[in-house]
């Protein structure tokens, strides 16, 4: 994969990604939705997020207005640039530009990983995982919202269990069909992932 020129393809996205409800959480409806699944799938605030592969940073910036304190990741400069415009002055959350897949981020430091459509893009999501179980903190969880899309393009949720079961004993798949999240009806498989990490794992040698 040539990394440079899908940077190249995401920064040309940036402006208008926010457009799909889903990603921009400009609609109430939408917006609240998201806040209630978040809220059920995290710890109480204020738990420490790292947000990768965070595109324009609606999720982090949701948290952070919650009460989360919350980073944001990103390799799309351009991304980053519109993440870091939604963020005020009294905002719990900030933004980097780098690889969400090897995040340069202080290891066991975060009560929650959280990556919204992302594992599926990954040419190495196992090496990925691991180094995100390694920022966790005992106890910490990751949070992972992926799907298999209609046009084909995601990952299937047994997949993504497979891929996660040698980090975590405890992983709960949780069905997203809800239409609020999406701003329309779907006909495809969404989820969230919560897998919790035995301690041990949580300090993989590198």
């Amino acid at each position: 994969m040539d990394i440079d020129r899908l940077r190249v393809q995401w920064d040309a996205s940036a402006d208008t990604f926010d457009a799909e409800p889903d990603h921009g959480l400009s609609i109430p409806k939408v917006r609240e939705a998201w806040l209630r699944l978040l809220r059920s799938l995290l710890p109480d605030p204020p738990a420490r997020v790292a947000d990768l592969g965070c595109g324009t940073g609606s999720v982090a910036i949701l948290l952070a207005e919650n009460q989360y304190d919350v980073v944001g990741v990103d390799f799309s400069a351009r991304m980053i640039e519109h993440a870091r415009a939604k963020v005020t002055a009294n905002s719990r959350a900030a933004f980097h530009v780098g690889d969400a897949s090897a995040p340069r981020l202080d290891e066991f430091t975060f009560d929650v990983v959280f990556a919204r459509h992302v594992v599926w893009t990954l040419t190495d999501p196992v090496s990925a995982l691991e180094r995100w179980v390694r920022l966790l903190r005992p106890g910490g969880r990751l949070v992972l919202v992926e799907g298999l899309w209609h046009e084909g393009a995601g990952l299937r949720a047994e997949r993504l269990v497979s891929l996660v079961l040698p980090l975590a004993s405890q992983i709960t798949v949780y069905p997203l069909p809800d239409a609020a999240l999406w701003g329309r009806e779907i006909n495809d498989e969404r989820y969230a992932l919560v897998a919790i990490p035995d301690e041990s794992e949580s300090a993989i040698p590198q």
